[in-house]
C-alpha cells in the first residue's frame, strides 16, 4: 500500500504545476501582445523620423495635420480645372485614385468627395497639363 504521504505530495505537486501552467500562459499571452504593440510602435516612430527628415531636408516648413483647414471643393471648378488638363473622368479619376463614375458624380453634385479626396483634389490643382499627363505615363508603366 503506497504511502499516502507520497500521494499526497505527488497530487500536490501535479495540481501545483497545473496552476502554474495557467499562470504562465497567460503571462505569455500578455508579453507577445506587448511584443506587438512595442513594434508597432517602432514603425511609427520609424515613419514619423524618414517624415521628419525629408522635411528638414526640402528646407520647408509645412503646418502639422491637425492645424490643415478644411477642404472645399466645387463641382464646378473640378469640372472646368479637368476640362483645362483636357482629361477624360477616367483620367482624372487615375490621377485621384478614384473611378471615371465618382468624378461624373462630383461634377454633377450626386456625390462629395471625402477629406482624403478633397486632398487629392486640392493637391491636382497646382499641378498643369503636362505633369498631369506625366504622372499619367507613369501610372501606365506602374501596370505593365
Amino acid at each position: 500500500m503506497p504511502n499516502i504521504a507520497s500521494v499526497l505530495k505527488a497530487e500536490i505537486a501535479r495540481l501545483a504545476r497545473k496552476e502554474v501552467r495557467s499562470q504562465i500562459e497567460a503571462t505569455r499571452n500578455a508579453a507577445a501582445q506587448h511584443r506587438r504593440h512595442i513594434a508597432e510602435l517602432r514603425r511609427q516612430i520609424a515613419a514619423l523620423q524618414r517624415q521628419v527628415a525629408s522635411l528638414n531636408k526640402g528646407g520647408r516648413t509645412s503646418t502639422p495635420p491637425a492645424v490643415e483647414k478644411a477642404r472645399r471643393f466645387s463641382a464646378k471648378g473640378l469640372r472646368s480645372h479637368r476640362q483645362r488638363l483636357g482629361l477624360s473622368a477616367e483620367d482624372y479619376g487615375r490621377l485621384v485614385g478614384v473611378s471615371a463614375q465618382s468624378i461624373y458624380n462630383w461634377e454633377r453634385e450626386v456625390a462629395m468627395p471625402r477629406e482624403a479626396q478633397k486632398a487629392k483634389l486640392s493637391a491636382l490643382r497646382a499641378v498643369g497639363a503636362r505633369a498631369a499627363r506625366a504622372h499619367l505615363e507613369r501610372l501606365d508603366g506602374e501596370r505593365d
